[in-house]
């Protein structure tokens, strides 16, 4: 049930036919964890949290510095130095008090990934590094969670949706992201931000549709990103697409799989 505060607060999106009443109370039922409270994370959890969903998970175990307020909006300058979790927490209940906060402030790792991720419906990944990426995206698979990832480097991004342990409505495997990228780029072949710097409204843009993207997968309007990598080009202000399918070959989800538990992470 909506209380009436919250019929006001979120009187725009249930007007909307495509939400109403039961997909605004759907987003109040819903679990979601975030990977990270840093560029993509920052506006990817105020949407979230604005859009009046229930509980919103959030583990990172950073602290706020000064060269990240220039994108993660999330945090500002008296949060230098406190606990990135802390200050999204803080930021989430002061925009939207309806919302329960998790903050998990910690690494995600392979020993405490499975156990953290069963608890929720949905999980978002705004990490910042492959080693994080590829471990979210098994441990979804294992526990049976959809996946929204993004990833930013200096003027581009990409989006898309894995559902690797369902199938499509074909009847189809849905592909993993192991059937996108089958292997990380090899150590020190891609700069971090830090060294090659990155556009701070780029981060507020993907992070912006990874929040829309989670909304679609809770409400269930509109076709979704499952096999579909959005591209952005922020450059050039370029939108792209290429559409990826289930790869027999995978060694996630395929005929032969070699990866069947995450041990591979530890």
């Amino acid at each position: 049930m909506l209380s009436p505060d919250e019929l006001e607060r979120y009187a725009r999106h249930i007007v909307l036919r495509e939400i109403g009443g039961p997909g605004q109370a759907a987003l109040k039922r819903a679990r979601v964890l975030v990977i990270g409270a840093g560029g993509l994370g920052a506006p990817l959890l105020m949407y979230l949290a604005a859009a009046g969903v229930g509980t919103l998970g959030v583990i990172d175990d950073d602290t706020v510095s000064l060269s990240n307020l220039q994108r993660q909006i999330i945090h500002a300058t008296p949060d230098v130095g406190i606990p990135k979790v802390d200050s999204a927490a803080g930021e989430i209940t002061r925009l939207n008090p309806n919302v329960t906060v998790e903050a998990h402030n910690m690494r995600l790792t392979a020993a405490n990934a499975l156990e953290l991720v069963s608890r929720y419906d949905l999980v978002a990944d705004g990490s910042d590094n492959f080693e994080t990426r590829y471990l979210v995206s098994d441990v979804c698979f294992f526990a049976g969670k959809p996946l929204v990832t993004a990833t930013v480097g200096t003027f581009d991004g990409t989006l898309t949706t894995i559902r690797a342990h369902a199938r499509g409505r074909d009847g189809k495997a849905n592909p993993s992201y192991r059937c996108l990228f089958p292997e990380p780029p090899p150590a020190g072949s891609v700069p971090a931000c830090a060294e090659a710097g990155i556009l701070g409204a780029l981060t507020g843009v993907l992070g912006s549709m990874m929040a829309l993207e989670v909304i679609r997968e809770i409400v269930g309007f509109g076709q979704d990103l499952v096999g579909r990598l959005l591209m952005v080009d922020a450059r050039d202000m370029r939108f792209a697409e290429v559409a990826y399918a289930w790869d027999a070959n995978n060694p996630l989800s395929g005929e032969n799989p070699t990866i069947r538990d995450l041990s591979i992470h530890a």
